[in-house]
């Protein structure tokens, strides 16, 4: 079976330094791929080069027949790549139900979504949105007063109103509480199968709970891929988190 995202061969170099090196990873549509491994192991830049956030230097990214080291930023976002960053990008002076109204429609600028009509049906839309991602009793809130967990979740609700396929997240869970992790554990393998999500993450309790499949990176590249069981006796990643706290500290 054809993989649904291939990347083969990915170089990316900054100022002489390779930050990704020869990297190799293949992912099924409807996949919860996990991306580990220590600070600087190429985590962010694999998702950076995705969605075309940095080009890379060699080597080929396809989605599902689509060469997108070849398109922009901007379009490889109109191919389904959705990416959600480390700190919450929301409109925080606007209310909960206009986040998720912004991100479905495709007009240009903010206002002028706001300010189009919403039908019957694209209220049921978001609605049934909201009450995805645990934020359907907050939907008159503005963004601002919500917890840190919520924002996280109103961003991957505004993701999805835009139609994405597939969703790149960088430490999802960062600065969350344990009840706030859990509650995204959920959601996520709630997405999956429906969509395909990478995430990059270091808690490695909460990557047991969603995961799948396993990548753990280490200088740029993919050292090992299993199930969580498989990576934690893996002798190759064992070597390479000698002296970080172990795997659990990922």
């Amino acid at each position: 079976m054809s993989a649904y995202l291939e990347l083969r061969d990915v170089s990316v170099s900054f100022n002489g330094f390779r930050a990704v090196s020869d990297l190799n990873m293949s992912v099924q549509k409807g996949e919860l791929r996990c991306l580990i491994g220590p600070n600087g192991a190429g985590k962010t830049t694999a998702l950076d080069l995705i969605c075309g956030k940095i080009r890379r230097t060699s080597g080929s990214i396809v989605l599902n027949g689509t060469a997108l080291d070849l398109l922009e930023e901007y379009q490889i976002a109109r191919a389904g790549v959705g990416r959600k960053f480390q700190v919450p990008s929301v409109f925080k002076e606007l209310s909960v139900s206009e986040n998720l109204k912004v991100a479905q429609n495709r007009r240009a600028g903010v206002w002028s979504n706001l300010r189009w009509g919403t039908g019957k049906s694209d209220i049921e839309s978001i609605e049934r949105l909201a009450d995805l991602i645990g934020l359907k009793d907050e939907l008159a809130k503005p963004a601002a007063y919500l917890s840190h967990g919520q924002t996280q979740w109103l961003e991957i609700g505004m993701l999805l109103a835009q139609d994405a396929d597939l969703i790149l997240m960088d430490e999802p869970t960062a600065g969350m509480t344990v009840q706030e992790t859990r509650k995204t554990a959920d959601l996520f393998l709630r997405l999956k199968g429906k969509h395909t999500l990478i995430v990059v993450e270091h808690d490695m309790g909460f990557v047991k709970a969603i995961g799948d499949l396993i990548s753990v990176m280490h200088l740029g590249r993919v050292l090992a891929e299993g199930t969580a069981a498989e990576i934690e006796v893996h002798p190759e990643v064992k070597r390479a988190y000698l002296g970080s706290g172990g795997i659990t500290n990922a």
